[in-house]
């Protein structure tokens, strides 16, 4: 969850479930239909030997931690919270201060796994994060302190090392043979419930999340609740495919979507904690958005794809190598970008001094860039806006539904900009698209817009699409705009 996960979820069973196929020494096969009675019937798989096998593994992890403010009871007595005058006792009793009240201690519940017979354990960042003592339950009652060797937050992986030795070891899989559709299960420890078993299967790979731009997530529907987060996801082989890291609710409990961190990503992270203590990842300075059919249109291609820029960091690596706002990157080192949220995941697997070669589109040409990687830094912005005080007279575009004024000096200046054309007024098709007052147009189809008059031009030659490049406070983004 990069955060906690909340919520129950009860599981009942099925009679037919106990019709599994037992005692054979291989892994249990996919369902298979089987002849019963002269119907069809479905065999389920059967885990047992999964979890005898490669549950002694999976551990438990509480990460303790003092919280800076201690919490202070509203009540002169304890109340019950069940009780029918909680409410009333806790609204107009007066709060009593605890003098000298030691700080309380919180403690973060999670799952991990081994990996290494010497003590190395997989789990999520979030898990330990923050966390004073970590200590490492196994499945045969033993309680080991264990040491943070790293963490990588956007990631959601974290290393410990306990000293320990012949450990049982999980093993590792391949996320890329994972099929959409097949089997897998989780072992963890749900609400302090240790070594609890659910099962699913895969329902999508290469999920994109709003906040989580460098993971390609396996979403599943096995059951994850608190106490699951940092757990291994396993297929029929026995081999660990996944991180449990988080769900997706409006509940705030599980509701059947649930995220994984792919272990090879993991792996990768696991690598560079332990030779570097720290992750660095590969970025090429540009801001960039998905490709309509709208879009598409308006730029020329075929179909939607790849990767707008739409913003270009004038010293980064993009900027070094070319790479111009309204350029769609269609490939890097000849892997094709079908998807927008393909790139940030593609670059980020990719160290920094990596060289690489882009295929972009440009003004209904195809280029190749070559580019060397800078590594990934937090962005700083500000948060300048136009100012509309002592706008100049609006120009008006009656069929588009716009109101344009250019720049006065003093707002390209605030904005750090040397031109463009300040909306005043969206109405009609213009709102329709999703423009707004105050949104500065910088260009349309790839061309620069300083004034009207190149305003009135770029529509002329738009064929009917055009894409508006547009600065919104501090983002930068394409606008189709139909013209005709």
């Amino acid at each position: 969850m990069v955060g906690a996960l909340l919520a129950v979820s009860l599981l009942s069973g099925c009679d037919k479930i106990q019709q599994f196929i037992r005692g054979s020494s291989q892994p249990a096969p996919v369902a298979v239909p089987a002849q019963q009675d002269g119907r069809v019937a479905m065999l389920l798989p059967d885990f047992t030997q999964l979890v005898t096998r490669d549950g002694p593994a999976v551990v438990n992890i509480q990460a303790s931690r003092e919280s800076a403010a201690p919490q202070q009871s509203s009540m002169p007595f304890p109340v019950p919270e069940d009780d029918p005058l909680y409410d009333f006792f806790r609204r107009f009793m007066p709060n009593q201060q605890q003098p000298d009240q030691a700080p309380e201690e919180s403690i973060s519940f999670g799952s991990g796994f081994i990996i290494s017979s010497d003590g190395y354990i997989l789990t999520n960042a979030h898990v330990v994060a923050d966390g004073g003592q970590i200590r490492v339950t196994l499945t045969d009652k033993r309680e080991l302190r264990a040491k943070l060797v790293g963490m990588d937050k956007r990631s959601d992986v974290a290393l410990l090392k306990v000293e320990a030795a012949d450990l049982p070891v999980a093993k590792i899989g391949d996320p890329a043979e994972l099929k959409v559709g097949e089997w897998v299960a989780a072992i963890g420890a749900p609400f302090g419930f240790d070594n609890t078993v659910t099962a699913g299967i895969v329902s999508a790979k290469g999920r994109s999340l709003p906040d989580e731009t460098l993971v390609p997530f396996i979403q599943t529907d096995v059951a994850i609740n608190p106490g699951n987060s940092g757990g291994p996801l396993f297929n029929l082989k026995g081999e660990v495919v996944g991180i449990n890291s988080q769900i997706y609710s409006r509940s705030g409990g599980f509701m059947g979507i649930s995220f994984a961190i792919p272990i090879d990503l993991a792996m990768k992270v696991v690598d560079q904690l332990k030779t570097k203590g720290k992750v660095s990842r590969g970025q090429l300075g540009i801001n960039i958005q998905e490709v309509t059919q709208e879009l598409a249109q308006s730029f020329g291609l075929q179909r939607p794809s790849g990767a707008l820029v739409v913003r270009v960091d004038p010293k980064g690596p993009a900027a070094k190598a070319g790479l111009l706002p309204g350029d769609i990157i269609l490939k890097l080192n000849n892997r094709p970008i079908e998807s927008s949220k393909d790139l940030p995941m593609l670059v980020g697997g990719l160290e920094p001094g990596t060289k690489i070669t882009l295929g972009i589109w440009r003004k209904g040409i195809q280029k190749e860039l070559t580019a060397t990687l800078a590594e990934l830094a937090p962005d700083n912005g500000g948060n300048a806006k136009p100012g509309n005080d002592n706008a100049p007279q609006g120009y008006q575009f009656g069929k588009l539904g716009l109101t344009l004024s250019e720049l006065t000096p003093e707002q390209r200046s605030e904005l750090g900009l040397r031109g463009g054309l300040l909306i005043q007024k969206a109405q009609g098709p213009a709102a329709r698209s999703g423009l707004q007052a105050g949104d500065v147009i910088l260009g349309v189809n790839q061309n620069e817009i300083n004034s009207i008059a190149a305003f009135e031009k770029a529509l002329a030659a738009a064929g009917g699409h055009a894409a508006l490049l547009v600065r919104r406070g501090e983002a930068v983004l394409f606008v189709p705009l139909r013209t005709d």
